[in-house]
C-alpha cells in the first residue's frame, strides 16, 4: 500500500459513520491509535511501515513516530472539518491515542516511557476540545485518562493513579473473540450485568461494551488465526441479530441506572460492610431524599439475606440489587426478566437450485523450481514476499537421487520434513499431494512430517505456505515471520538429505488470483465442468438471493480450508478441517450481507486448499424466532415498573410482580405456542422439560394470551395457572416458548 493514499470512501466513510451516530442521538469515541489491536491484521498497522528504513514500532523510534504524527493529524483535522467533537456540537466525547501499552511500555524500558510521553503530548496538541483516554495505562501521563478493559473492571482494576481523574472502562468484554482452533466460548447475561453494576457502584463514570455487536472480519482483514466471525456472542450477535437474554438484560440494567442518575451523579458516596462479601455502596442527597444504594454479594456459591437500613433484603449469590430509592429493588443482576430466544439456521431452496459447479484447478500445475521466480539458496521469509496482497506463497526446490541413495527395503519410505514459522502448508513431491501441516495461534511454528514417494533422477518437492493474517499484537511486531525455513528427507538409505541450503524458487500467490478467478465474472481462468475433492481448486456456482430479510448464511462444512467469495467481496478464510477439543471446526457458517446479493445470479467462489465436496456446501437462512421466557415468582417486578418523577421513585405498574413478555421481531407475530408450564420446568429456550410440579393449563392460557400478536404480557403467579406453591421442588417459575412467523396476507389483503 502507499503511505500516501488514504481511503474514507464507501465502507471506509468514517464521516458518514459518526454523523448517522449523531442522528441517532448516541455519543462515541473514536480510537485512532494508529495502533488499535482490536484482533484486526497487524493491528491496523498497514504492511508497508515494515519496509520504512530503521523503523521499530511503537517506541521512540523517529521514524515511526513521524508517521504516526501524520496519521493523527490527518485522522482529527478531517472530525475537526466535520465539526464532530463535542466541543464542536459533535457526538465524539473522547479521543484515544495508543492501546494497552503499559506491558508494552515494559517491554522497551526508557525508550517506552519516552513514546507514551510523546504520544500524550502530540495527541493533546491537536486541541480536539475532548479529553484523550489510554486503556491498560494506569499511569498515563499529563492529561491523559487511563481507563481499564476486562471483565470485571470494578473489582480488579485500581483505577488512575491521579484520584482526580474519572473510572473509564473502555472494554467490557462480552464474550471472548475466537480464533481457529477453539470451542464455543460464552459470558452470560447474569455476569455481565453483574460487573457492570459493581462497576458503577464503585464510582465508574463510563461502561462501554466489546462488542456490543459482534460483526465480521471479511476478507482478510482478521488477524492471525482470527476467524473471520468475531464475538458472535455480543448482545447483537454477528448478524446483527438480538441476542436475547444479553440484549434485553443489559438494557434494563441500563435503564435501572438512568432512573438513579442524579443519586450517581451528585449523590455523596459511602460504603457499608454487611458481612463476609456482602456490602452497600450508597450514593445519596439527604436534603433532597435522593438515593441509590447497590448491595452486593460477592459469594460465587452462596445465596445471602442482608439488613439494610432496618429492612431485610435476599441478595443471591455474586449479584448486585439496586434499590433505586434506598428501599425499593429494582434490579437484579441475578434475575433475568428479559426473553430469551434461540437461533435457528434454515435449509433454502436455492441451495439445490442450479447447484452446478465449475472449477479452476492449480493442483494440476504444481510449479517446480525450473518454473519459479525469485530464487535464493534459502526459503524466503513469507511476509516479506507476498507484502500481506495474499496468503500464498510457493517454495520450491530440486534434488537428485541416485540408485543407492533409496530405502534398500520395501517397507521403508523416506520422510519429508518440513519446518515453519507459520501459517500452514500444503505439500507436494513431484506434484503429488503428500499431506498438510498447520500451527496453531499459541504456536504459530510447526513442522509437516509426511512419508513420500522419491525415484531416482531429479525430484521436486514445492510447498504452498499460507498464512492467516499478521500478528496483531506484542514488542517488536515488525519483525514476527512466517513460511518455511528448513527442509529435509529423512530414511534415505545414505541419510538424512537437508535441502534447507539446496537453492530454492519462490512464486508469490496464486494464479487463480492473479488471474482474478474470484470476481464475478470469474476472471481470466479458463472455467470446466467441477471434479470434487480436488487439492487447489477455485469451485464457482452461481444462485439467486434467498426470499425475505432473514440473514443469509453459507454452510461451508463439507469443505477443507481456504477463502470464499461471493460477487467478489470476500467473505474472510474458512479451515473447516481444523477440529477445536469438540471436535467440530470453530466456524463453518459464513454471513453473506444482503447488501452483497443480487436478487439473482449471484456468484460463490471459494478456493480450496485441501479437497472437499462443494456440491454440498449450504445456503441458509438465519431466524431468531423462538422466543421465551424464565422468570420465577420471586422474581422483582420488571424495572420499567418504575419511572423518576422530580428526583422521586414513582411506580407506575399496577402492581410489582413480575410479567413476562414476549416480543417477535418486526414484521412477525406469534403462531404457536410451543411449550408453557408453570412450576419447576428445566432446559433452556428451544429444549424446555415438564417438572413434577408442572402444570397442564398453562399452555391454554399462554396461548389465549399472545398467538396472532407481535407481543404480549403474561403474568407470573400461581393463582393465573393453578400452581401449588407446596409442591416439593417447585420453583414458582413460568416457562414458555413461543413460534413467530410472518403475518399471512389474506386474499381480501
Amino acid at each position: 500500500m502507499n503511505p500516501r493514499w488514504y481511503n474514507f470512501e464507501g465502507r471506509y466513510d468514517m464521516i458518514k459513520f459518526f454523523k448517522l451516530i449523531q442522528e441517532h442521538e448516541m455519543y462515541a469515541m473514536v480510537r485512532i491509535g494508529p495502533f488499535v489491536q482490536a484482533e484486526w491484521n497487524h493491528g491496523g498497522l498497514p504492511y508497508w511501515l515494515r519496509e520504512v528504513p530503521d523503523i521499530i514500532f511503537r517506541t521512540d523510534n523517529e521514524p515511526f513516530k513521524k508517521l504516526m504524527q501524520k496519521f493523527v493529524t490527518l485522522v482529527v483535522n478531517k472530525l475537526k472539518e466535520a465539526k464532530l467533537f463535542a466541543s464542536q456540537g459533535g457526538p465524539i466525547i473522547l479521543a484515544q491515542i495508543e492501546n494497552e501499552y503499559q506491558h508494552m511500555e515494559a517491554a522497551f524500558k526508557e525508550n517506552g516511557t519516552r513514546y507514551i510521553e510523546w504520544a500524550a503530548k502530540m495527541a493533546i496538541s491537536t486541541g480536539t476540545g475532548v479529553p484523550w483516554i489510554m486503556c491498560k495505562q494506569t499511569k498515563a501521563p499529563a492529561d491523559v485518562i487511563p481507563t481499564c478493559n476486562g471483565r470485571h473492571c470494578g473489582d480488579t482494576w485500581p483505577g488512575p493513579v491521579d484520584k482526580n481523574k474519572p473510572l473509564l472502562w473502555t472494554e467490557n468484554w462480552t464474550a471472548q473473540y475466537r480464533v481457529f482452533g477453539d470451542p464455543p466460548s460464552q459470558r452470560s447475561a447474569e455476569d455481565i450485568a453483574f460487573a457492570v453494576a459493581r462497576f458503577f457502584s464503585v464510582g465508574g463514570s463510563m461502561v462501554n461494551y466489546y462488542m456490543y455487536h459482534g460483526g465480521t472480519n471479511f476478507g482478510r482483514t482478521g488477524a492471525s488465526f482470527v476467524m473471520p466471525r468475531y464475538y458472535d456472542e455480543a448482545p447483537l450477535d454477528e448478524f446483527g441479530m438480538f441476542k436475547e437474554p444479553k440484549w434485553g438484560h443489559l438494557k434494563d440494567l441500563h435503564h435501572a441506572l438512568r432512573l438513579c442518575k442524579n443519586a450517581l451523579l451528585f449523590g455523596t458516596p459511602s460504603t457499608q460492610p454487611l458481612g463476609k462479601l456482602y456490602e452497600a455502596r450508597v450514593f445519596e442527597i439527604p436534603e433532597q431524599k435522593v438515593c441509590v444504594a447497590f448491595l452486593s454479594n460477592h459469594n460465587t456459591k452462596e445465596d445471602g439475606t442482608v439488613t439494610f437500613r432496618g429492612q431485610n433484603y435476599f441478595v443471591p449469590r455474586r449479584s448486585v440489587s439496586i434499590l433505586g430509592d434506598c428501599k425499593t429493588v429494582v434490579f437484579s443482576t441475578q434475575y433475568v426478566n428479559a426473553q430469551h430466544n434461540q437461533r435457528t439456521f434454515h435449509f433454502t431452496d436455492q441451495t439445490v437450485q442450479n447447484n452446478v459447479w465449475e472449477m479452476y484447478t492449480e493442483g494440476d500445475k504444481v510449479p517446480t523450481y525450473k518454473f519459479s521466480t525469485d530464487r535464493s539458496e534459502k526459503p524466503l521469509e513469507a511476509y516479506n514476499m507476498t507484502k500481506d496482497k495474499t496468503d500464498y506463497l510457493w517454495y520450491t526446490t530440486s534434488f537428485l537421487l541416485d540408485p543407492e541413495d533409496l530405502p534398500s527395503r520395501l517397507d521403508i519410505k523416506p520422510v519429508l520434513e518440513a519446518s515453519s514459522h507459520g501459517h500452514a502448508m500444503v505439500a507436494f513431491v513431484n506434484k503429488k499431494l503428500v499431506g498438510c501441516g498447520h500451527g496453531t495461534k499459541m504456536n504459530k511454528a510447526f513442522s509437516l512430517e509426511k512419508p513420500i514417494e522419491v525415484k531416482v533422477g531429479i525430484n521436486h518437492i514445492s510447498i504452498l505456505s499460507s498464512t492467516l493474517g499478521l500478528q496483531d499484537s506484542g514488542s517488536y511486531l515488525e519483525r514476527r515471520q512466517a513460511g518455511v525455513h528448513s527442509v529435509t528427507i529423512q530414511g534415505l538409505n545414505t541419510g538424512t538429505l537437508d535441502l534447507t541450503s539446496n537453492g530454492w524458487g519462490h512464486i508469490v500467490g496464486l494464479e487463480g488470483e492473479r488471474k482474478q478467478a474470484f470476481t464475478d465474472k470469474g476472471g481470466e481462468v479458463q472455467w470446466q465442468p467441477a471434479v470434487f475433492d480436488k487439492p487447489l481448486t477455485w469451485y464457482r456456482r452461481r444462485f439467486d438471493m434467498p426470499t425475505g430479510e432473514d440473514p443469509v448464511v453459507i454452510d461451508m462444512n463439507p469443505m477443507g480450508k481456504g477463502i470464499l467469495f461471493v460477487n467478489g467481496e470476500g467473505l474472510g478464510r474458512y479451515w473447516s478441517s481444523y477440529k477445536h477439543a469438540l471436535g467440530r471446526p470453530s466456524q463453518y457458517l459464513y454471513h453473506v450481507p444482503r447488501c452483497f446479493l443480487k436478487p439473482t445470479g449471484n456468484v460463490l467462489t471459494i478456493f480450496e486448499e485441501e479437497g472437499g465436496r462443494p456440491d454440498a456446501i449450504m445456503i441458509l437462512t438465519v431466524k431468531r424466532d423462538n422466543i421465551c421466557s424464565f422468570i420465577s415468582e420471586t422474581n422483582p417486578g420488571h424495572v420499567r415498573s418504575w419511572e423518576t418523577k422530580d428526583s422521586q421513585l414513582t411506580m407506575v405498574a399496577d402492581d410489582l410482580k413480575p410479567r413476562a413478555v414476549l416480543t417477535c421481531p418486526e414484521k412477525k407475530m406469534i403462531q404457536q405456542v410451543v411449550f408453557a408450564s408453570y412450576g419447576n420446568p428445566l432446559g433452556i429456550c428451544g429444549n424446555y422439560t415438564f417438572g413434577n410440579c408442572h402444570t397442564p393449563k398453562a399452555k391454554e392460557i399462554v396461548e389465549k394470551a399472545c398467538v396472532g400478536k407481535r407481543s404480549c404480557v403474561l403474568a407470573v403467579s400461581h393463582e393465573v395457572y393453578g400452581g401449588d406453591l407446596n409442591c416439593p421442588g417447585t420453583t414458582a417459575t413460568l416457562a414458555v416458548q413461543a413460534k413467530c412467523s410472518k403475518r399471512q396476507r389474506t386474499a381480501e389483503q
